[in-house]
């Protein structure tokens, strides 16, 4: 197959890419490298941080646009998968969707489903916009809504949603809220993961890690779990040694990341996102989203390597606690959380999942 994968979320594509070239399908990767973070990509859509970014990128854009027909399968990261306004994004959708055989998307991150939902029928017991039947009103909120009820981007996510050959949500949380939708052509995927473990060893001081996205700590519920480590550091300062890596290319956190033993990520999530997994597949131990949900949409029936907490200082300040004073509990996750990965999102078997529903669809 020739597949064109537009967009990126924390290396969902490029890492989806790698496993479909190994069995030897055509992919190109056009995207940002999600701002900061720099992912790699065949093809840069990068946006200068210039008055004339906007008009660069778009022209860049226009200059790719014949070269970005007759595909097999144009697979875009969300609504907005590109670095432009709403109404290019959805004028540049509807030329692929003219231009190309099949068209996916993606459900990655916040778009008008997600959020009316959250915010509506609340499917989940707590997300970003709500916890139990309570909205949550911050300026996180307040700007999500605003960009997204009532406006171009509602318009364009329910034309692409209508018109898309498949609609492939990446975690509990986003299946959840859009399921129901279209039914028929919604497969939830799990995310890809190159299984890259390291040797699991049981060290006297406990190492905690913990990654801030630029902007974006309150939202990620970064500002609450740093407190609560930064809180059992001081409680026990032989015992506990906090790295923090804060806006940093990718490939930088990665090295940073490496030979921890816990790994704080995701406090309103149900389920590991993709910084999470790759910990995991390292056999660094999640302290974050584990709910039930999450393992029964996997059928995972033994497997538990995840420390869930629920979305509050306390738990996260208890959970780490617990870990501190029993530390032999450790090594064992540290064994399940490599051997999940390998279960459950290895790059080249999700791949294959990718395969077959393109094949079905359309």
């Amino acid at each position: 197959m020739k597949i064109l994968l537009l967009g990126e979320y924390s290396n969902v594509h490029n890492t989806l890419a790698m496993g479909l070239r190994a069995m030897g399908h055509q992919v190109t990767v056009a995207s940002n490298g999600d701002f900061w973070k720099n992912y790699p990509r065949d093809i840069d859509l990068s946006r200068k941080n210039t008055k004339i970014g906007g008009i660069l990128l778009l022209l860049k854009i226009c200059m790719n646009l014949p070269r970005w027909r007759n595909y097999d399968v144009v697979q875009i990261i969300g609504p907005m998968f590109l670095e432009l306004k709403a109404e290019r994004n959805y004028l540049i959708y509807r030329y692929l969707r003219k231009h190309n055989k099949k068209v996916f998307i993606g459900v990655n991150s916040n778009d008008w489903y997600v959020i009316n939902a959250c915010c509506t029928t609340m499917p989940l017991r707590y997300s970003d916009f709500n916890n139990g039947t309570q909205l949550l009103d911050n300026d996180y909120t307040q700007k999500e809504r605003k960009e997204w009820i009532g406006t171009i981007r509602e318009t364009m996510t329910k034309h692409m949603y209508l018109t898309a050959d498949g609609i492939i949500p990446g975690l509990y949380e986003y299946w959840a809220c859009c399921k129901d939708v279209y039914p028929q052509k919604t497969l939830y995927i799990p995310y890809p993961i190159i299984p890259t473990p390291l040797p699991v060893t049981s060290n006297k001081i406990i190492r905690i890690f913990i990654g801030i996205s630029k902007g974006r700590s309150k939202y990620k519920g970064t500002d609450i779990m740093l407190r609560a480590a930064q809180d059992i550091q001081k409680k026990y300062p032989d015992h506990v040694i906090l790295q923090i890596a804060e806006g940093v290319p990718f490939d930088k956190y990665e090295k940073m990341m490496n030979g921890s033993d816990i790994i704080l990520d995701q406090l309103y999530s149900y389920t590991p996102s993709m910084n999470s997994l790759l910990a995991m597949s390292k056999g660094i131990v999640v302290v974050g989203g584990g709910e039930p949900e999450c393992y029964d949409l996997l059928n995972e029936k033994t497997l538990r390597p995840i420390i869930n907490v629920q979305p509050n200082y306390e738990s996260v300040y208890h959970e780490l606690e617990e870990i501190v004073l029993h530390p032999e509990r450790i090594p064992e996750l540290k064994i399940q959380s490599i051997e999940f990965i390998k279960k459950h999102h290895d790059y080249l078997k999700v791949a294959r999942q990718y395969l077959d529903f393109y094949t079905q669809k359309g």
